[in-house]
């Protein structure tokens, strides 16, 4: 059985949430320390000691919770800067004024940033600013006045935190465009496997019981006209494969993924391939370049429009047992689609009588739409013979009729 490749899961931000956790573990250690080392000048050390109790217990406690930015809500990210701006404005009661006054540390002391940088992880840049924004209010608020180290550190964190914000939102956008390459990377190589096999078997298969049971007659007959319907059916549906497909990446917090969506692309360009497919069945044949076809989406339209109208020619005239061959040619200066037909051909001078009967079938469903691509549309009939279109679109003029219908 082959082996089928799948995308897996990837998160960038999986070590940057590591280093969170053990960034706060190691600040409120820190914290921790100062407080012991300058136990002494505190005017309520007990108010201190109480706040590190809680602290330590919620550092410890909330480790998973900064694990990834799935368990790390919005709830716990408001309960998490809680604590941060209530160690910081509880510091006035536990210091000394002198101290404060001093450049001393709060209560937190860099535990603080930590908080910030959860925000700056889980919502990106706007997010940091909005707590970096509460944590120097909070300082200020605890000074009482702007003194010139407070304002230093209230700027370093909150371009820090603003700065690391958009970091991770540039790389969560990289990750997306990452895991779209590899998702489409793989489903188009599973894709030609399918169609290799079904090429290789399912195909064969049903075009030999055709061609056998044409040869034999009767009810085989039926059967074999079954079988080409049905190859026909098949060979469109593979060939639908060729249609792009628009995908949505989405962060569904263990990485990105990515979930294909219905939603046609108007503006890009379209494979004149997969417009045509449809009119393939049991008695009308495709041959195709074996790579994409690209036109303007409109122009391509407009192409396949006029092949359909040969083909309602075909089926008008040439009777319900006529075959037609439809061929597609990717030459370097335009695009050629040629479609032939084995009915009886067309009476010199019928097509300037039906203009004059005012059946412009031809005449504009055909003509008119390759005039209006920059193209021409040239009809070759012999009685007895079959008839010939012969399509040529220009790859310029194409290319300008697409970027007029945008506009």
């Amino acid at each position: 059985m082959p082996r089928r490749e799948r995308v897996m899961r990837m998160s960038v931000e999986l070590p940057l949430w590591r280093a969170l956790a053990g960034y706060r573990v190691l600040t409120m250690l820190y914290a921790v320390g100062l407080f012991a080392t300058a136990y002494d000048h505190f005017v309520r050390p007990w108010t201190a000691v109480g706040y590190y109790a809680v602290l330590c217990v919620w550092t410890l406690a909330t480790l998973p919770r900064v694990a990834s930015a799935a368990s790390c809500t919005r709830r716990f990210l408001a309960a998490d800067l809680a604590v941060a701006l209530t160690g910081i404005l509880l510091t006035p009661l536990a210091d000394s004024h002198e101290r404060i006054a001093g450049g001393g540390p709060t209560l937190p002391s860099i535990w603080t940033a930590g908080s910030v940088l959860a925000f700056a992880l889980k919502g990106g840049w706007r997010w940091a600013a909005a707590a970096s924004t509460a944590v120097a209010a909070a300082n200020l608020a605890e000074r009482g006045s702007p003194a010139r180290d407070t304002v230093h550190n209230v700027i370093l964190v909150w371009v820090a935190s603003i700065a690391i914000g958009y970091v991770v939102e540039v790389a969560r956008a990289s990750e997306r465009t990452l895991a779209r390459a590899l998702e489409i990377e793989a489903a188009t190589r599973e894709r030609e496997r399918l169609a290799r096999d079904i090429h290789d078997g399912v195909l064969q298969v049903l075009a030999m019981v055709q061609r056998r049971g044409a040869v034999i007659g009767g009810e085989a007959a039926d059967l074999g006209r079954l079988a080409g319907e049905q190859e026909v059916a098949l060979r469109t549906l593979v060939s639908g494969g060729l249609l792009p497909v628009s995908r949505v990446s989405e962060d569904a917090a263990a990485g990105a993924v990515v979930r294909a969506v219905e939603e046609p692309d108007d503006d890009g360009p379209a494979d004149l391939r997969s417009l045509l497919a449809p009119f393939a069945a049991a008695r009308v044949s495709l041959a195709e370049p074996g790579a994409p076809v690209p036109l303007p989406r409109a122009a391509a339209r407009e192409l396949a429009a006029a092949v359909g109208a040969a083909l309602d020619n075909v089926r008008a005239h040439a009777g319900p047992d006529a075959r037609a061959w439809i061929l597609v040619e990717d030459e370097p200066d335009g695009i050629v689609v040629t479609v032939r037909d084995d009915g009886p051909g067309i009476p010199e001078g019928r097509l300037a009588q039906a203009e004059g009967e005012g059946r412009l079938g031809v005449a504009q469903s055909i003509r008119g739409r390759l005039r209006d691509l920059g193209g021409s549309a040239e009809l070759i009939s012999v009685p007895g013979q079959g008839t010939e279109v012969e399509l040529k679109v220009p790859k310029g003029a194409a290319r300008a009729r697409g970027k007029a219908e945008r506009r």
